[in-house]
């Protein structure tokens, strides 16, 4: 049986500006998995750096509010709803409430640096 706990993540500050803690990951735990997952945080008023991902890669909000841009298309997204990123998107999320926006982040396959590029506004 495999658990990890949020809390013994290492935190860190990720290419887009978010705040990320790793919780799986294949080549990191010896997992039968080909997905990532990381817990993110962006704080009141600040917003990712646009980027994409060779990769497909799902949001799932769990607390917060925001609005979520996807290759120039713009949505609110709420607290208990998932969105999906297709690869090669350019992409960023913007937190509009007043609390810290708080979501998973899954990547199929697996993250790796080489697959993600960061963008400029």
């Amino acid at each position: 049986m495999f658990i990890k706990d949020l809390e013994d993540c290492e935190e860190f500050t990720a290419g887009d500006n978010s705040i990320l803690r790793e919780l799986l990951h294949p080549d990191k735990a010896d997992l039968a998995i080909r997905y990532s997952l990381a817990h993110a945080v962006v704080s009141p008023g600040q917003t990712t750096r646009p980027h994409r991902l060779k990769t497909s890669e799902v949001y799932y909000i769990m607390e917060g509010e925001g609005i979520m841009h996807i290759n120039g298309g713009s949505e609110k997204v709420y607290q208990g709803q998932a969105v999906y990123i297709p690869p090669h998107s350019k992409q960023y999320i913007e937190n509009t409430g007043r609390l810290p926006l708080k979501f998973l982040c899954i990547v199929d396959p697996a993250w790796r640096k080489q697959d993600e590029e960061v963008l400029q506004r």
